[in-house]
């Protein structure tokens, strides 16, 4: 069976974690896909030097001044790209109505945390950890979900249990799960990239 390569595009505040991960996939040619396009609203952003010297088109869209015109900019700038499948690299800005409309159900995100219970705005980063550790619970996990208008409600795509270890603390349990992030995304993205895995329509 021929397998389409995904048409990608990212979406990356800082440093872009996943992203590297995923363009190293591509490159070593263990994931069908193409890096079409990266998009930081950070000028600044590692991940848009990073995206360059691999020789995939990179831009800054501010939105904080303007909103909406940065959504029609982002919307525009990854449907030029050919961009079919969104993926958020540590983007810490909520997409806005054009882009979730054009990209219903292809916008992945993944979450430091078990969604729903620890998930919702303000939950990210250190604060998931911190939520864990503080509700006794038994683990934690990765979550890869659809992005749609409020946070972390997307249908959940992927997940992966992370048992916590005796006297795990959050800064403990951080350092575990960011390590598993990129690769996981990456697993994930070979599933769909094989058919193992389908998106809703």
């Amino acid at each position: 069976m021929t397998v389409s390569p995904l048409k990608l595009g990212f979406l990356a505040s800082r440093n872009g974690s996943s992203l590297r991960a995923i363009m190293a996939a591509i490159e070593a040619g263990t994931l069908a896909a193409e890096a079409r396009l990266v998009v930081s609203n950070t000028r600044a952003a590692p991940a848009l030097s990073f995206a360059r010297d691999h020789g995939v088109a990179a831009q800054a869209i501010a939105t904080q001044a303007d909103p909406d015109a940065a959504d029609a900019r982002l919307c525009e700038a990854l449907q030029a790209a050919g961009v079919e499948l969104v993926v958020l690299s540590g983007y810490l800005r909520r997409l806005g109505p054009r882009t979730l409309g054009a990209y219903r159900n292809r916008v992945l995100n993944i979450h430091p945390g078990p969604l729903p219970r620890f998930g919702g705005e303000g939950m990210y980063g250190r604060r998931v950890h911190e939520a864990v550790i503080g509700s006794g619970a038994t683990e934690s996990g990765v979550t890869i979900h659809l992005v749609d208008e409020i946070y972390d409600n997307g249908p959940l795509i992927a997940a992966r249990a992370v048992p916590l270890s005796p006297g795990e603390t959050a800064n403990s349990l951080e350092a575990r799960i960011t390590e598993l992030e990129p690769q996981f995304f990456v697993e994930t993205l070979r599933r769909l990239a094989s058919g193992d895995l389908a998106l809703p329509d």
